[in-house]
Formats: C-alpha cells, structure tokens, sequence
C-alpha cells in the first residue's frame, strides 16, 4: 500500500515572529494540526468526521533552518500504518521555491469515539483513506 500525501501552503502572519525574526517554535506545532485537520476533512467521509476525532500524545520536531516572514512554505503530510487505536504521522515543512527542508515532525494521534472519548481501534475501512491500495 501506498501512503496519500497531502499538501498545503504555508501562510506566514506577522504574529508568527518572535523576538529572534524568525518563525516561533510553537507556530509549527499549529502548522501540524491545520495540515493534520485538513488532510483528514479531505478523505474521511462525513460519517467519520461525526463519529470519530483525533488527539495528539506526542510531537517529536526537529528544525532544520529557520523561516521568516517572506518566507514561501509548503506541508506535505502523509500518515504511517496504524497499531490499534495509535497512528503515527509525518509532516514535512519545505521551502516553496528551492524544496529546502525547514522541519521534520513527527506526531502521535489516537483515534477516539467522538461520543465517549474513549480509544476506538482504527479498522481497514479507517486507515485505507491514508493509502491507495
């Protein structure tokens, strides 16, 4: 099987620069959730959007090169086989124009009940919107 990726543009805001003119550490960790949000509004079905949600147990970044405010980002994110209820994702933050790595990151997502919060282990019909078969 192969991984779907998906990517998305980077908008960089003047809040986003802290005292050092370079992008703030905590901005990649929001960086990772919008792209980690709209990867999985692109391919679950409505159903799986009501019934299911995702929490994060763990972020491992490691920052390459620093990146400003003209700076021109793109996220490419793709998501690792699934083990129970445990799902690993990758996400790339690269510069637009000369594919220049930023950041590497690496998250842990649970899959919950969005009823009882509770650990749902993620079946075929769950993980096969990540892959192409």
């Amino acid at each position: 099987m192969e991984n779907i990726s998906f990517e998305q543009t980077i908008r960089i805001y003047p809040t986003d620069i802290d005292e050092n003119g370079h992008v703030n550490n905590i901005v990649y960790l929001k960086w990772v959730q919008d792209i980690a949000i709209a990867h999985w509004n692109s391919v679950a079905t409505q159903d799986m959007k009501t019934n299911l949600l995702w929490v994060v147990s763990r972020h491992e970044i490691d920052y390459l090169k620093s990146a400003y405010l003209d700076s021109k980002l793109t996220a490419k994110t793709w998501v690792t086989e699934p083990n129970g209820a445990k799902s690993d994702r990758h996400v790339v933050i690269y510069e637009a124009e000369t594919n220049s790595v930023i950041a590497k990151i690496k998250t842990t997502w649970y899959l919950l009940d969005s009823q009882t919060k509770r650990p749902k282990r993620i079946e075929s019909d769950i993980a096969n919107v990540f892959y192409n078969s």
